[in-house]
């Protein structure tokens, strides 16, 4: 596939984005100004691949020709060479300037809604849950993203039968987007008296948060429920209804909302998820309706679904969609994951480059 057409193409956007930062409309426009200064940063560094294939293309193509109508053995050689030496650079370019035509990810900036939930194994899993949170709270912290917790469902033992929160930040659905999946731990529980391994799991589900343009709720659509928050009875449970349930009818997704301290509160951190939801629900539909194989946010808890592997006897965690194995659990269970992100983010550029250069 010859890439030069599909970056001239590009190049026409890129002077278009320069010529609309100029105008007042768009600068007094915050969100529209900030929407073009994020992509005319993303189309910079093609500009710039683009402007060394046209050099490499203009030297080959003029040594090319002063062979053709030159017989000087010494100068031939020497534009022999010069002509070799661009057209191996420009064969070195391909691959990168067809990644380039990718288009970019539209939700890589979105803030994102993380669900954890605890799978297959009782206890264990929902400690698992537990540390899943801590994993992954640690990752995001560690690139400059915030966090908010929006519901929680203790498990009994410890960690979370069930555990959703938000990560803020430019890039954040970008650097979680491949962590949706059924992730399985193989070790030995507190609880075990025998020293056996056991082993549990655990879903991750990764939605885009829903942007008011997204999703358009009508209020006839939503049914709410409120009840008391708090622990099974006694002095931990709350003499008011604070907690939100809300329910969209259409489509019968819920989302709920206990661990704030007015009924207010809840209400927005339920909605917020409850517009993750109701958009990935969207996405889903959309694309299955173009026949489009989706990494989607799991449906279940078995342990045969299983996208990573975490073993503590042998002090390792796998990821089997690229083979990537590290060592040094605690350190990755405190969020040292950047390698198995990076290797997931390469896997798919190598995935659609490869549908690039079958197209």
């Amino acid at each position: 596939m010859d890439p030069l057409p599909a970056l001239e193409t590009m190049e026409e956007e890129f002077k278009q984005v320069e010529h609309q930062l100029t105008l007042p409309e768009v600068l007094t426009d915050h969100n529209r100004l900030r929407e073009l200064s994020m992509r005319h940063s993303e189309l910079v560094p093609t500009m710039e691949k683009l402007a060394e294939f046209r050099m490499h293309t203009t030297t080959l193509d003029d040594a090319q020709a002063m062979l053709d109508s030159g017989d000087d053995p010494e100068m031939r050689e020497f534009l022999e060479a010069e002509r070799d030496e661009a057209a191996a650079a420009l064969a070195a370019m391909h691959d990168g300037l067809l990644l380039m035509l990718i288009p970019p990810d539209p939700m890589r900036n979105r803030n994102v809604i993380v669900e954890i939930r605890a799978g297959t194994g009782g206890d264990e899993a929902a400690l698992f849950a537990g540390d899943l949170y801590e994993l992954y709270t640690g990752y995001v912290t560690s690139r400059g993203f915030t966090t908010e917790v929006l519901s929680v469902n203790d498990g009994v033992m410890g960690g979370y039968k069930e555990v959703v929160f938000r990560v803020e930040g430019q890039g954040a659905y970008a650097a979680l987007k491949h962590e949706s999946g059924v992730h399985r731990v193989q070790r030995v529980p507190a609880t075990e008296s025998q020293g056996r391994i056991h082993t549990s799991a655990a879903t991750v589900a990764i939605l885009p948060e829903a942007q008011d343009v997204d999703i358009e709720l009508n209020q006839s659509d939503l049914a709410f429920e409120t009840f008391r928050a708090g622990g099974p009875g006694g002095q931990h449970m709350q003499k008011n209804e604070t907690a939100v349930r809300v329910t969209h009818t259409p489509t019968g997704i819920v989302a709920t909302s206990k661990d704030q301290r007015s009924q207010l509160q809840n209400r927005e951190k339920a909605l917020v998820v409850l517009r993750a939801r109701i958009y990935e629900h969207l996405q889903q539909e959309q694309e299955k309706k173009m026949a489009k194989a989706r990494k989607a946010a799991v449906k279940s808890g078995d342990r045969s679904e299983k996208v990573r592997t975490y073993n503590f006897p042998q002090d390792r965690v796998t990821d089997h969609r690229v083979g990537v194995t590290l060592h040094n659990l605690p350190a990755v269970m405190q969020g040292e994951i950047q390698p198995l992100i990076d290797a997931l983010a390469e896997n798919e550029r190598q995935e659609r480059l490869a549908s690039l250069s079958e197209a």
